[in-house]
């Protein structure tokens, strides 16, 4: 998938990560590094991940729309908003398609292949960082909604966790703020994954309203502004 840019929309673009940045000075309470240090930001690699694919089209909204297709043009934008700041990123899947091997067959074998997979690339790639790019789901609850940040034990993962979600809050969920969670251990990926690493609910299939937004290319370039600062935040110290 190949994002294309218009000399109009790329002036937006500037324009808006000009303002997310300067969010940035309105964050307060985001931590430092720790575990990384500055000679190793300067070599990050990003691992911008777009989860599900395939198959596994992930939560799927009342009208039949799959987070697999909205994760990945998040990420597509996720990933070109780095290249545009001079970060060097991996994308584990730029098309519709699942990552798992040619040996998989059932969709159970699928899903276990694609996950490891995907552990592989960040575990084996130097001074990684882990973009991971979901969708919730709550159909009991369907006016829940708004974006969301967990992140895994590895530091500097809960202080940029929480520098995104502040971005997050002060640009997408006014009013409807939520606080950056340490990720479930039953989230393969996050769990496996020995770089820091993010995990940023975008929004709810559940609820139709933000599923509307979800899907519109604004919108997407919105949320994946906040991501990207966030990051670069942690990367300029």
């Amino acid at each position: 998938m190949i994002l294309i840019v218009k000399r109009s929309r790329l002036f937006a673009i500037i324009g808006l990560i000009a303002i997310v940045f300067a969010g940035l000075l309105l964050v307060k309470n985001a931590k430092t590094v720790s575990a990384f240090s500055p000679q190793s930001w300067q070599k990050a690699v990003v691992i911008v991940d777009a989860g599900h694919g395939g198959e596994d089209g992930g939560a799927v909204s009342a009208n039949g729309v799959a987070e697999s297709r909205i994760n990945l043009a998040i990420a597509v934008r996720v990933d070109y908003l780095l290249h545009f700041v001079g970060q060097e990123t991996l994308m584990t899947r730029t098309g519709e398609e699942a990552i798992y091997s040619s040996d998989a067959t059932t969709l159970r074998e699928k899903k276990v292949s694609d996950l490891k997979n995907r552990v592989s690339m960040v575990n084996e790639q130097e001074n990684a960082v882990l973009l991971s790019i979901h969708q919730n789901s709550l159909p009991s609850h369907p006016n829940v909604h708004g974006a969301q940040v967990f992140y895994n034990t590895v530091e500097p993962g809960q202080g940029m966790a929480e520098t995104v979600q502040a971005l997050l809050n002060k640009n997408i969920n006014s009013g409807n703020e939520k606080a950056a969670k340490p990720i479930d251990n039953s989230v393969y990926l996050m769990k496996n994954s020995q770089a820091p690493s993010i995990l940023v609910e975008c929004g709810f299939m559940s609820n139709g309203n933000e599923v509307r937004l979800l899907q519109s290319e604004d919108y997407q370039l919105r949320l994946a502004a906040c991501i990207v600062a966030g990051f670069r935040q942690y990367h300029k110290e």
